[in-house]
């Protein structure tokens, strides 16, 4: 409770099934408060998690400071610079994360976005795919990416979904406009409401028998598709 309260930045918080004592319930109605994500499971899990003494309660301390989507396009525009954001909506693998996050750095995005629940944990694993990107790249963790897209669009930026089921490529997409990309999970891709909510879906070609790429490639010959409009047009500006 000392650590919510002193502004430390918490991945989730994972609290006993069934702890109802007087403390318990004060440490619930604080993380609430604060919109912490909270995990209720078994305490066979909480001991697996920790030999010590764990009182019912193992809080997962985040590796990252999380920045707010609300903060970052005012100083891209008026430095002139077109944003290039990537937002991933359920991308659950900490390998895939790491790797998007360093190719995205790598390409000159301002930012990452992911949902509050359902992404994969930051956590020493993520750091180590990123090759420290993570510590560079501001990372902003949303409740609702659908809120958060409109948002984004009210903002200048368009959204562009790539998506295997797309019929045009993305290499027709202008990526030198304010852009938002939207990527899914290989198990789910994006979720129906946030594709609707975009203005564009594009597909990489595939040519061989498997019928899909792995997100964090995807992402990167998309990001690099953005990186050589960007130079021809003499628009591209390092990342944040």
């Amino acid at each position: 409770m000392e650590a919510a309260e002193s502004g430390k930045e918490f991945e989730r918080v994972i609290i006993q099934s069934h702890l109802t004592s007087p403390l318990a319930k004060d440490l619930q109605h604080l993380l609430r408060k604060l919109d912490i994500p909270v995990q209720y499971a078994p305490v066979e899990k909480l001991n697996r998690l920790t030999r010590k003494n764990h009182q019912g309660v193992v809080a997962m301390v985040s590796e990252i400071t999380y920045h707010k989507v609300e903060n970052l396009l005012p100083p891209l525009y008026e430095q002139g610079t077109a944003p290039l954001l990537v937002m991933l909506d359920e991308v659950t693998d900490v390998r895939n994360l790491g790797a998007i996050t360093r190719t995205a750095e790598c390409a000159g995005a301002h930012a990452v976005i992911v949902p509050r629940k359902g992404s994969a944990q930051i956590n020493a694993e993520t750091m180590k795919a990123s090759s420290g990107a993570l510590n560079i790249l501001p990372v902003c963790r949303e409740e609702s990416l659908e809120n958060t897209l409109r948002f984004l669009k009210t903002g200048g930026l368009q959204a562009i979904a790539c998506t295997e089921k797309a019929p045009e490529t993305y290499s027709a997409a202008d990526f030198t406009l304010p852009t938002v990309l939207v990527l899914g999970s290989e198990g789910k891709g994006i979720s129906p409401g946030l594709l609707n909510l975009c203005d564009r879906q594009v597909s990489i070609p595939l040519l061989g028998k498997i019928a899909s790429l792995n997100v964090s490639v995807s992402a990167g010959i998309i990001l690099y598709e953005a990186v050589r409009q960007r130079s021809e047009s003499g628009s591209v500006k390092r990342g944040a």
